[in-house]
């Protein structure tokens, strides 16, 4: 019977994960977005600090319920459906 040499031990290389697109894009737009959304919280919690009973409600309200999902869900012109 014939021997069998050892294979030569070669390095592994590492695999990286791949990346996956989630189709989320991040621009200045949405950052413009949530700087208002935050500015928008800020107002209301000092205005609710004053004693104000109206005000104080709208601004976290468009904060919180408008602007903020706005931020996270707002994609610029020329950018797809992410599929």
């Amino acid at each position: 019977m014939r021997e069998r040499k050892p294979a030569a031990a070669r390095p592994r290389s590492v695999r990286k994960p791949a990346e996956v697109d989630l189709g989320f894009s991040w621009g200045i737009a949405n950052s413009i977005l949530l700087g208002l959304a935050l500015a928008a919280l800020v107002a209301g919690y000092v205005a609710l600090s004053k004693g104000s009973t109206t005000l104080a409600p709208v601004l976290l309200v468009t904060g919180y319920c408008v602007l903020m999902p706005a931020s996270l869900l707002y994609r610029g012109r020329g950018q797809g459906s992410g599929e």
